[in-house]
């Protein structure tokens, strides 16, 4: 990741004043945030909180890629969207919210399904990519288009009251797939939209894979790269699983 070493006004000095309180952050580290650039893979219940609270550390550019539209049932955890945005372009309806919340922050905007066709030129600008995307398919391409483009990202899911997350940095740990293999049969494990999902659980899983996000681009800290996080917000209990070395027979990552 580039880093231009820009002096930061006075007006930015006092928004990021917290920051530049940790040692860990500091005027060079808050400097590299506001040269960072960050892809979200949708912008639903987890990119919402990962995109909101990257855009009030002071990242310079995130990326908006969700061609759904705003609708009523989503506003139970999407915080980005408000009842006025229904109907609206979920991409038009963050960028907007982004830019209320930061002004300084650049929000590029891809309107589109992420596919096998498109995604890897949507990555391709980006230092880290966020994983917020709400199914099984879409979690693979963005692992897949990831691992080949060399981008490291943080994958998260959740359901009912759970959630999970992993991060992949290249070189560093297994790949989803290898964890994961494929996506299960159609039918075999039920969608959020059909199990239920507490709105606060998306909360909770994106604003951590915002802070893997920082935490990589900071280049501080110990990442979720070999483990999976785990939460379960009934027992109140997080559990960090150790997984498996690198597979060597990955289809994606391995020899």
């Amino acid at each position: 990741m580039e880093f231009s070493g820009k002096e930061l006004t006075e007006e930015q000095k006092k928004r990021y004043q917290r920051h530049l309180s940790l040692e860990e952050v500091g005027i060079a580290g808050q400097q590299k945030l506001m040269n960072a650039k960050v892809c979200m893979i949708g912008a639903g219940g987890l990119g919402s909180p990962a995109a909101m609270y990257l855009a009030a550390a002071g990242v310079g550019t995130i990326g908006i890629a969700d061609a759904d539209e705003v609708e009523l049932s989503n506003l139970q955890r999407q915080i980005l969207h408000g009842t006025d945005d229904i109907g609206k372009k979920k991409a038009l309806s963050a960028k907007e919210t982004l830019l209320r919340l930061n002004a300084d922050t650049v929000v590029q905007t891809y309107p589109v399904f992420a596919d096998a066709g498109n995604i890897e030129d949507i990555i391709s600008q980006y230092d880290f990519v966020i994983d917020a995307a709400d199914n099984f398919e879409t979690k693979f391409l963005i692992n897949d288009a990831c691992v080949r483009s060399g981008k490291p990202f943080v994958h998260a899911g959740v359901i009912r009251f759970q959630g999970q997350l992993m991060t992949y940095v290249p070189g560093q740990g297994p790949c989803y797939r290898c964890i994961f293999k494929e996506p299960p049969p159609k039918g075999a494990v039920a969608s959020a939209s059909e199990a239920g999902v507490m709105g606060v659980i998306c909360g909770v899983i994106g604003s951590l894979q915002a802070m893997e996000a920082v935490k990589y681009l900071l280049g501080t800290g110990e990442l979720l790269t070999g483990k999976l996080l785990t939460y379960d917000a009934l027992r109140a209990q997080f559990r960090t699983v150790r997984l498996p070395e690198r597979v060597a027979d990955c289809e994606v990552c391995g020899s």
